[in-house]
């Protein structure tokens, strides 16, 4: 069962080289994200036999799949199999997979913070300062421009607003608990909230990825800041008009450094269940072999592993900027863009709290201090969860 993405689609167009290999027939289900968590929920929690591969997003459902007792470990497998070169996985990615000691997925597609901007309109920001003092001169609401769109809505835009806080030097805990209402932190909201109030598009609260992203496409904004998985948005004449002026530039650095995201956005798992656990990761080993990787990468499909953005062959596909943004920051990126918890949802709603504030033009500390307090009662109970 798979997401109904890129990855999966160029998947199954060679699936008949791996039936030909294990001499079995492969059915693969492609569904929306709503639909693929609601099959999960139902199947697994009735121990269903009928999944064997799973396609899940190992920093949203892998800590609570695992909780459950869903996901088979892959460890000995991966570990033990020298041809499949496990620590050819990028390092960031490669410890998302694993939960508890061992690792239960495998890393098949991987994303990071791009800046996107306006060649037009002159050079990219190399820091936060720089990008704030380009953005607010460049907005223009009355002439329906701005210099700067992003994710506002107040769970969506936790996970780009990572890198902020990254590199402002915060962090979403500390020690086991809540870090958010730190200075640090604080200035991280600050910073965002100013940025798109001041700069941004009106009703930037209510924007998530499918809002935010159509702005930048339209030639009405000159900086946007989400996952290089959408560059082709910005490529495609039919849905874009800034195909020859858009520019593709790392993070800009903040306070403690540019820190970018360097995530597994969807990774292989096998059922727990599954009474093919063999032909399944037969599957999970070709899918994501050092092979396969370089050929979806070459059609521009960003993977895991080291050799692949190593290969100046597999990179061929995209811009050349981008790709030199996408190797940086497949270096030295984060592996994680969101609170570490079974329930992710619920901390993303907490945590994005001050940043809709700061978005409306309110005080952020006070309101970053009672998400701090309602964070940290919610990772008590988060733990008392996870050890139950």
């Amino acid at each position: 069962m798979a997401i109904n993405h890129v990855w999966s689609q160029a998947i199954r167009k060679h699936m008949a080289e791996f039936e030909e290999r294990i001499g079995r027939r492969v059915s693969m289900s492609l569904l929306t994200s709503d639909q693929l968590a609601n099959s999960y929920n139902v199947k697994l929690n009735a121990s269903a036999t009928d999944i064997d591969v799973m396609m899940v997003r190992a920093l949203q459902e892998q800590l609570l799949f695992a909780h459950n007792g869903w996901l088979a470990d892959l460890t000995d497998r991966v570990e033990g199999d020298a041809g499949y070169q496990w620590a050819d996985f990028l390092k960031a990615p490669r410890e998302r997979s694993v939960t508890g000691r061992m690792v239960l997925s495998v890393p098949v597609v991987t994303e990071r913070p791009v800046l996107y901007y306006r060649k037009d309109l002159g050079a990219a920001p190399a820091t936060l300062d720089e990008l704030m003092e380009t953005a607010l001169p460049l907005a223009d609401r009355r002439g329906n421009f701005f210099g700067f769109v992003g994710r506002g809505q107040r769970s969506g835009a936790v996970s780009m607003w990572s890198s902020f806080l990254y590199s402002f030097g915060g962090d979403f805990t500390g020690q086991g608990r809540s870090a958010i209402a730190r200075p640090e932190s604080i200035a991280a909201y600050e910073y965002y909230g100013r940025l798109l109030e001041r700069a941004g598009p009106p009703g930037a609260t209510n924007m998530s990825l499918e809002q935010a992203m159509p702005i930048f496409a339209q030639g009405k904004a000159a900086f946007y800041v989400d996952a290089d998985a959408i560059y082709t948005n910005f490529l495609d004449p039919k849905i874009s008009t800034v195909q020859e002026t858009v520019g593709f530039a790392p993070f800009p650095a903040g306070p403690a450094g540019a820190r970018p995201f360097n995530i597994p956005s969807w990774s292989l798992a096998i059922s727990a269940f599954s009474l093919l656990r063999d032909e399944a990761w037969q599957f999970v080993r070709w899918a994501s072999s050092p092979e396969m990787v370089k050929r979806l990468q070459a059609e521009g499909i960003p993977g895991a592993r080291q050799s692949a953005w190593s290969d100046p062959a597999t990179l061929a596909s995209f811009p050349a900027d981008l790709a030199r943004t996408m190797q940086t920051q497949a270096q030295i990126g984060l592996g994680i863009d969101r609170p570490d918890v079974l329930q992710v949802g619920r901390a993303r709603d907490i945590v994005g709290r001050p940043l809709v504030a700061g978005i409306l033009g309110q005080p952020v500390a006070p309101v970053a201090r009672e998400a701090d307090a309602e964070f940290a009662e919610f990772l008590v109970r988060d733990n008392r969860h996870r050890e139950g």
